[in-house]
């Protein structure tokens, strides 16, 4: 099992999957995890692999579809009950969850986000030096084929087909588009591009934080300064795949209170055309019975 989500890791990373890595560092008796135990959570809230029983599972599905969302990661620490006392600081959490049969988990919790994508066109200089520049910062760069799934682009011809190239990476839905000119030529190019007040919101003329620059390397710097910042403080994003799906549902277990996490293999029963989700077969019959229905 151990190779084979290894194996698991490296595809998902090569694919530029999001998951997120738990494994098991602490585990008190009569748990069924064991320390060193690993699984991944995946976008949908698959778990692949075993971090504990259906109960801790459901806790780990839950808390680690938050860690992929925060991009931070976090311990945490699954509890039988309320008696033992864990810190809620950055970096740790708990979560009491009563049908566990006892002893307590800690779980770290590893979001692994891709790297943000670059699409740079044109060969000049300055894209010369934001090619060679961009995988320090952590960017995977592209210079041919379409810009999908770029968090930013970058036109750097100083001529060309400038409007068609803005024109594709804004239909690619990338968030950030900048054109390296002069202001003068920026203001001629979005006066011939017909865009919406969305996307000229996207198109950064003249890109680039004001350093002062004048090299080609210098005015790369600035470049990837303004999109590291656009990450960084306001949170840029590369597009959602056309195959992304939608956040699973989450939904709150009628006997135990525990939120859980819907999904295809999620405990589920319907009373009076009411749909009600739980966190274990148990938690279902006992509601089923005070509701007078067999399960």
């Amino acid at each position: 099992m151990t190779a084979q989500l290894s194996e698991r890791v490296d595809e998902l990373t090569r694919s530029r999957v999001p998951f997120v890595q738990a494994t098991v560092v602490r585990a008190q008796e009569p748990s069924s995890a064991h320390a060193g135990d690993r699984a991944i959570v995946l976008a949908d809230g698959t778990i692949e692999g075993f971090v504990g029983g259906q109960c801790a599972a459901g806790s780990v599905r839950t808390a680690a579809l938050d860690a992929l969302q925060t991009g931070v990661g976090v311990l945490l620490r699954v509890l039988p009950d309320g008696d033992d006392v864990f810190p809620q600081t950055p970096g740790a959490s708990i979560v009491v969850n009563p049908c566990l049969s006892g002893g307590a988990l800690e779980i770290y919790l590893e979001p692994l986000l891709p790297s943000p994508a670059l699409h740079l066109a044109g060969s000049s200089p300055t894209a010369d030096a934001v090619a060679s520049l961009a995988p320090a910062l952590g960017f995977v760069v592209s210079r041919t084929g379409s810009p999908d799934g770029a968090t930013a682009a970058v036109v750097s011809t100083h001529g060309g087909d400038e409007p068609g190239m803005i024109r594709e990476a804004l239909d690619a839905g990338v968030g950030f588009v900048g054109v390296v000119c002069s202001h003068t030529r920026g203001e001629a190019l979005l006066a011939e591009l017909d865009l919406t007040a969305e996307e000229r919101a996207r198109v950064h003329t003249h890109v680039g934080l004001d350093i002062g620059a004048r090299t080609a390397p210098e005015i790369a710097l600035s470049i990837l300064a303004e999109i590291v910042r656009r990450i960084r403080v306001e949170g840029l994003t590369a597009p959602p795949g056309r195959e992304s799906l939608a956040p699973p549902v989450q939904a709150v277990d009628p006997v135990c209170g525990m939120t859980v996490t819907v999904g295809p293999d999620t405990v589920h029963a319907v009373v009076d055309g009411t749909d009600y989700w739980f966190c274990m077969p148990g938690c279902r019959d006992s509601f089923l019975a005070s509701a007078g229905q067999a399960s």
